[in-house]
């Protein structure tokens, strides 16, 4: 089986040092997450949670899964960063485009717009429908609002007995504002590992129960991030892509490269991108330290961005995920009268024509002075998701200790929220 691999040739050259050099470094900080002896360790759950995963809630989640799908049209998701991006990511990586038989999955509590919130109620009026309130501590501004508003809606609609089993709380096992109500109203409940924070929290209830909702084989995501575990699971630079990644991306960033682009040419990899920029933003962003993590989606971003990417302020570099298998492909036809000047390409695959668009801009862009890193991704299905997620999820680990920072913590997002507690006139708090 063809696995996830990473070609670095198009960045080495703009290093003084190679990754490999750092291999010492890498065996250090490898030993220090294995053996938790770093910066906050007491958060590294995720790390065998493949290997590890409760067979007892995760066939559980399989068996909510067949509920929600038999006596629901639409099953919203109420949750905010880790809480949410990691299922979105999910499914716009799996999904049709204009398939819509499957049961749908919307999202909630990710955001304080009242018109998005308004405009989701009148549209699950005539639906029938369920809650997957995921929160660890139930208090979160966004997502707590969203559930007060949309389970008061649910009780209206069904009646508060009928409502509360349609509703499904991921959230601390012992602990927390929502344990409580959940535990008290009779709710369905799953949940999230004390040692698992959210930004690495897919692989547990909070991404898998909606993405079984969605009728993704979540048994094939945990084998992909089962293999991606054993395969990352030692520190030679040469064997470790993962590690690769972080040591590469480490060294750019020395030589000044502040800012990292993941890009990709295939829409169903944008929330792959978004989840990412939590993942590492959140991860590294501290102490004044950390790359700035942006995204693009080419070939459309390169009418857009592509100039600044080309000529603009040399202080950035790419990663490419490069999708190798297509699942269906279309042939450009032959036209007669070839007035849009598109015969030298008929009767050729239009994913022939997207790699030679992947091809030049690569070249084009480090000729112009942006190292380039290619993450080649197999295809799009449930095995190479779960690698994925795991994938970056080592990687971001790795990153985050070479630069001395805990990976695990984001005392930065506090700030803003001590305000907009004291701003609102909540108790305790003042500017």
């Amino acid at each position: 089986m063809k696995k996830l691999t990473i070609n670095i040739d198009n960045a080495i050259n703009f290093l003084k040092e190679t990754p490999f050099g750092l291999e010492k470094l890498i065996s250090d900080k490898h030993y220090m997450i294995h053996n938790k002896t770093g910066q906050g360790n007491d958060f590294l759950g995720w790390l065998e949670l493949p290997l590890k995963y409760d067979l007892g809630e995760f066939n559980r989640i399989i068996d909510c899964a067949k509920k929600i799908k038999n006596d629901s049209d639409v099953l919203v998701v109420i949750g905010i960063g880790g809480s949410y991006l990691g299922t979105k990511a999910g499914l716009e990586f799996l999904k049709k485009p204009f398939n819509n038989t499957n049961l749908e999955i919307v999202f909630a509590g990710h955001q304080m717009s009242g018109d998005y919130l308004n405009e989701l109620l009148e549209y699950l009026k005539d639906k029938d429908y369920s809650l997957n309130i995921i929160s660890k501590s139930g208090t979160t501004t966004e997502p707590a609002i969203a559930f007060r508003i949309l389970k008061k809606a649910l009780e209206e609609k069904y009646g508060k007995e009928t409502a509360k089993n349609r509703i499904y709380a991921t959230t601390d096992q012992k602990r927390g504002a929502l344990h409580t109500m959940a535990k008290k109203e009779g709710y369905e409940m799953f949940v999230i590992p004390d040692d698992v924070g959210g930004r690495f929290s897919v692989l547990t209830a909070v991404g898998l129960l909606p993405l079984a909702c969605a009728n993704i084989d979540i048994k094939k995501m945990m084998n992909g991030a089962i293999d991606a575990y054993h395969d990352f699971n030692n520190p030679d630079l040469k064997n470790n892509a993962a590690y690769l990644y972080a040591a590469t991306r480490y060294l750019l960033y020395k030589e000044g490269k502040n800012i990292e682009i993941l890009a990709s040419y295939e829409p169903n990899l944008i929330y792959i991108a978004e989840w990412w920029k939590q993942l590492f933003g959140e991860s590294e962003g501290k102490d004044h330290k950390g790359l700035f993590v942006a995204s693009a989606n080419f070939s459309t971003d390169l009418h857009s961005m592509g100039q600044y990417i080309q000529d603009g302020s040399r202080i950035i570099f790419e990663t490419i995920i490069k999708l190798e298998e297509q699942e269906k492909d279309i042939v450009i036809p032959f036209d007669n009268d070839d007035l849009d000047d598109l015969n030298y390409i008929a009767l050729k695959k239009l994913s022939y024509v997207n790699e030679k668009a992947l091809e030049g801009t690569v070249m084009a862009h480090v000729d112009g002075g942006v190292p380039n890193i290619i993450i080649n991704l197999p295809k799009k299905d449930e095995y190479n998701l779960g690698y994925l997620f795991y994938f970056f999820e080592k990687a971001c680990a790795m990153s985050a200790y070479l630069l001395d920072v805990n990976p695990f913590n984001q005392p930065g997002v506090e700030a803003y929220k001590k305000n907009m507690f004291a701003l609102l006139g909540k108790k305790g708090y003042k500017i």
